[in-house]
């Protein structure tokens, strides 16, 4: 497998895997302007030549959009290898490109987010353990942040207080979520519609800053739905799945 890295340079003419659309999909048009911003932070996006989801995207941890202190380590946004692309190996080179990297600039190991079970949009823990990955931190829904120190000395990262029993005081539907994923310039939209539609209590607050995200009361920034003060989940829905939910 061949691999190319996403620059300011390359990005408009390159696809991002996770959103495979022309630049003209808010989709397409609402990440990459979220990576252009983020390359002047070190951010690193790396990706299969071929079209597909085939990518990692990870950048130092005191500049990750989540509430995290893990000062000195390398911090994953997204490993995902899926369809055609999964059973050969390219989430081992992916992640052994990301180690030998973060080795060169003097991290102390990386660190990403998971779960007890697995989630949609989460690593799978148990292919986090066989790497050699641990629990660091879990948060009281279930959210974990997993590491990989490069030596026994390293200290361990952890959530922020704010982030480590997510919960909010607001009552009704509210969504935390960044444009980080790009399937939020589609789907959030459409959620705002149908709550309005159906007259349910539904806020959106968009994080925009990585100031504002490592505040966030959620370890989870990307997209963070609670309801009457809980957190409740984490996967993206579309207007048949929202009223499903709230229709229980």
């Amino acid at each position: 497998m061949e691999y190319i890295q996403l620059t300011k340079e390359n990005l408009e003419k390159e696809h991002i895997c996770c959103a495979i659309s022309n630049n003209n999909d808010i989709q397409v048009s609402s990440k990459k302007a979220w990576l252009k911003d983020r390359f002047d932070d070190g951010l690193v996006f790396l990706k299969s030549v071929e079209r597909g989801k085939c990518f990692i995207e990870y950048l130092p941890a005191e500049n990750a959009w989540n509430p995290l202190d893990a000062k000195g380590y390398m911090y994953i946004d997204c490993l995902w290898v899926s369809g055609s692309f999964k059973g050969h190996g390219y989430s081992n080179d992916l992640l052994e490109s990301c180690i030998n990297d973060s080795k060169s600039k003097g991290k102390m190991g990386l660190c990403i987010l998971s779960s007890q079970k697995k989630l949609p949009f989460l690593s799978d823990p148990k292919y986090l353990k066989y790497k050699g990955f641990s629990v660091a931190d879990r948060a009281t829904n279930g959210i974990e942040l997993w590491y990989l120190p490069f030596e026994e000395s390293a200290p361990k990262p952890s959530f922020k207080e704010c982030a480590k029993d997510p919960h909010i005081d607001d009552s009704g539907y509210v969504l935390f979520y960044t444009s980080q994923c790009p399937f939020n310039g589609k789907y959030v939209p459409i959620v705002e519609a149908t709550a309005k539609e159906h007259n349910i209590p539904f806020k959106a607050i968009h994080i925009s800053s990585k100031e504002e995200a490592q505040r966030a009361p959620t370890p989870i920034t990307t997209y963070a739905l609670f309801s009457d003060g809980k957190y409740i989940s984490n996967e993206q829905m579309n207007d048949t799945k929202f009223l499903k939910l709230v229709n229980g």
